[in-house]
């Protein structure tokens, strides 16, 4: 498991992380030397200033720390003599390392035979050319897994306005008709018409940053859309003031009075990741060639409850809610070069972690309002949909008992709409009894889709395991974030979240 190693939160100023040897690189490409002006793109002129600006701004980057490249500049050769002067040999271990690409991202066919479907994910550069067969003058997966090997003792976020799969929509080819207007993705040269792909069951990998990488090295690696979905300019804005949705969602989203859900003055990346979607979700569902929309993060869970904002930039903004001092910790992430910064109060990191508001679908209560040391109690839970249910109990120490799934009940069930559980019930032949003083919080949730959690919640977990709440919310979370691939269209799993804060005197 991933643990924390927390230490007392050091006062930084801005000043303190200018001087370190940071280093970002802006991509912004929306006009094509070897592409029809119908391919073009408006968002990316737009979409750089606004990285720019959040770096400055939120995430503590000096202006001589961030180098843009825009159209012309952004040659294949330009955008790889970057990563290796400005990224890898201008940086140290420990630095931190930001790449934002915004453009056309596409498939081309896999050389190294390291891709199961056998295509490699890429991004586009101005310079990109059409081939008989395939595109060249591209940025492949292979030399960005090339550039994080590089980095691997820096702290590395990745963030990509691009698609790279998707239904054959647009080609170069006349015959496979209108291009989609401002949609983010290329498909291979010359492509020949054809229904809407059914993706059912199919589960391809379209990430140009691995899971196990971002997993693995701490990188934090954040994209515009899931497997056969598009990433898309967003059209409801004037050509000329147009953005990437993902980006412009992303940018905002580090705004607390945007994304901050549980309302306790952090932004995490479980938090912005769930505003995204939701923004993301909005758009596409009122544009009618957009299938769906669902923005992705890769990364060690340990980092999901982490704020997205550099809290040194966070206290110099009066016009943020920062939170009161002593309630933010900083944190090293075991095996990374991440630190980052996390509510110091367990029970209030929970939602943090989970990133999702309560939607009152899941209602959690207490046999008794009001408990005292040695009180017997129950707690039941009742959701408006059915699903499997997964409960907590968290406390001020950072201990989490998981209540249910757990051995004792007779038969571990799903949940059907509107019908409480009661736990214990009159089979499990004891009650609960509170121990306190204490301050504690129940999680419960509640999984429609069918998603196998046995290696992060198995029977045997159940009421007798002291469990770490940090590491154990994280791998839930973590393992619910990932993309449900067994409809017809892939999207992202459906659940629900019941949280109970309570108090025993």
């Amino acid at each position: 498991m991933i643990r924390y190693a927390a230490a007392l939160l050091l006062s930084f100023s801005v000043s303190t992380f200018a001087a370190a040897a940071d280093r970002a690189l802006i991509v912004g490409i929306g006009t094509y030397a070897n592409l029809p002006e119908k391919m073009f793109l408006e968002g990316p002129k737009n979409d750089a200033p606004l990285i720019e600006k959040l770096l400055k701004e939120k995430l503590g980057y000096g202006a001589d720390s961030i180098r843009v490249l825009r159209d012309a500049q952004a040659t294949r050769a330009a955008i790889l003599a970057s990563i290796d002067e400005w990224l890898i040999n201008g940086t140290q271990p420990g630095d931190r390392v930001y790449f934002y690409f915004s453009g056309h991202g596409l498939q081309v066919k896999d050389v190294s035979g390291d891709e199961e479907d056998g295509l490699d994910e890429a991004l586009s550069t101005y310079d990109i050319v059409a081939g008989n067969g395939d595109w060249s003058n591209v940025i492949l997966d292979d030399e960005i897994d090339a550039m994080l090997a590089k980095l691997k003792d820096r702290a590395v976020t990745i963030v990509i306005d691009a698609c790279h799969s998707g239904t054959i929509s647009r080609s170069l080819s006349t015959e496979v008709g209108d291009a989609m207007e401002s949609a983010r993705f290329l498909p291979r040269p010359h492509a020949k018409p054809a229904d809407a792909v059914k993706t059912r069951g199919l589960r391809v990998d379209v990430a140009v940053v691995k899971p196990e990488v971002a997993k693995e090295s701490g990188v934090e690696a954040w994209s515009a859309a899931s497997s056969y979905q598009v990433a898309w300019d967003d059209t409801r804005l004037p050509p000329e003031e147009r953005h990437g949705v993902f980006t412009l969602s992303y940018v905002n989203g580090h705004e607390i009075s945007a994304a901050d859900s549980n309302g306790n003055g952090i932004v995490s990346n479980a938090e912005l990741l769930e505003y995204v979607k939701k923004q993301s979700q909005s758009y596409c569902a009122a544009q009618s060639q957009c299938q769906g929309l669902d923005p992705q993060l890769e990364v060690n869970y340990a980092l999901l409850g982490a704020s997205a904002v550099s809290p040194a930039v966070t206290a110099t903004d009066t016009q943020q809610q920062v939170p009161d001092e002593g309630k933010v910790e900083e944190v090293k992430v075991e095996n990374t070069q991440q630190t980052a910064y996390v509510a110091a109060d367990p029970v209030d990191a929970v939602g943090d972690i989970l990133g999702k508001a309560e939607s009152g679908d899941v209602q959690v209560s207490l046999s008794s309002d009001h408990l005292k040391n040695g009180d017997s109690f129950r707690i039941s839970v009742t959701s408006r949909t059915g699903g499997h249910l997964i409960l907590y109990d968290v406390d001020k120490d950072g201990k989490a008992t998981q209540i249910f799934p757990n051995e004792a009940a007779q038969k571990i069930t799903r949940l059907a709409p509107g019908t409480p559980i009661t736990i214990p019930d009159d089979y499990y032949g004891f009650d609960f009894e509170a121990e306190g003083p204490s301050e504690n919080v129940l999680v419960a949730i509640v999984v429609a889709d069918d998603v196998d959690l046995t290696a992060v919640a198995p029977n045997d977990y159940g009421l007798t395991k002291e469990l770490d709440a940090r590491t154990t919310i994280a791998d839930i979370a973590g393992t619910l974030k990932q993309t449900w691939t067994r409809d017809v269209e892939n999207r992202s799993v459906d659940w629900s979240l019941g949280l109970l804060k309570y108090t025993v005197h």
